[in-house]
């Protein structure tokens, strides 16, 4: 679930300096090498007839992010949900989304669709001002609809494929491109660059819980309906990516899988 995105971590150490910023810790740069090495031979392994040659280290990490999302984010997104009024909430959902235009209105004119990168600079630039710091969206109803876009699907438009499924630890749901898009997505989301730490973690927390609280009706209809719930997601997700839908407006259910997605900072192709 192309989804919770986002992807700013949570952290306790103080805000990367502009030189860690464009370089990286040598920890950093490990973790992104063996990532991108895995992404490249686990895609080099994918067919149509099987999008899923890592089953078996998948359904480990699925199994541990529903550990994770049974323990601590659904009982929150539970409570977010019974306490805060729903025109609160779809404020607050408003706000995330609207903080990520600037950097779908990027993405869209990395792919050649500058018509509609300038709208969503035209979105963010509304709903900032005449929105109250995008608490509302006004934009929508006046001829800007929200895209979405993000790194992965601008990789794809390059002729990059999608590789093989992944599951991702917290991240759920998501696909080798996606992975491999994470990094730079990372750099586009502005509560990267929220200098206080308590207000960049909370900013964060929030954003997550929130995302939960959206798919928390999906989640129930999966667990009812669904034998295997590893294999209803999967086949879900894959749909969507054939479909060309995993960037869609912002709060729209695409598909009950997105609760897994959700139990992450960020979901690749959001979830």
């Amino acid at each position: 679930m192309n989804s919770i995105a986002p992807t700013t971590q949570l952290d306790e150490g103080p805000i990367p300096t502009d030189r860690a910023r464009a370089g990286g810790t040598p920890q950093r740069k490990t973790l992104l090498a063996v990532l991108m090495g895995s992404c490249i031979l686990a895609g080099g392994c994918a067919t149509v007839q099987k999008p899923d040659p890592l089953e078996p280290v998948n359904r480990k990490v699925f199994a541990f992010n529903e550990g994770l999302d049974k323990v601590v984010l659904k009982p929150t997104a539970s409570a977010y949900k019974a306490v805060v009024p729903s025109p609160a909430r779809t404020g607050i959902s408003n706000f995330f989304s609207n903080l990520a235009e600037p950097w779908s209105a990027v993405n869209l004119m990395l792919q050649g669709r500058f018509k509609e990168g300038v709208s969503d600079l035209g979105r963010f630039g509304t709903n900032t001002t005449v929105g109250v710091l995008g608490f509302v969206d006004f934009a929508s109803n006046w001829g800007m609809p929200r895209h979405g876009e993000e790194f992965g699907r601008t990789l794809g438009t390059w002729g990059v494929g999608t590789g093989a499924y992944l599951v991702l630890p917290l991240f759920g749901p998501s696909d080798v491109r996606d992975a491999a898009a994470l990094p730079v997505d990372s750099f586009g989301s502005p509560l990267g660059y929220v200098s206080n730490v308590p207000a960049r973690n909370t900013l964060t927390a929030l954003k997550a819980v929130d995302k939960r609280a959206q798919f928390l009706d999906a989640g129930r209809l999966v667990d009812e309906i669904s034998l295997d719930k590893y294999t209803f997601v999967r086949d879900a997700y894959l749909q969507r990516r054939r479909q060309g839908q995993d960037a869609g407006p912002e709060g729209q259910v695409r598909d009950p899988a997105g609760d897994q997605g959700t139990t992450a900072i960020q979901s690749p192709g959001e979830q």
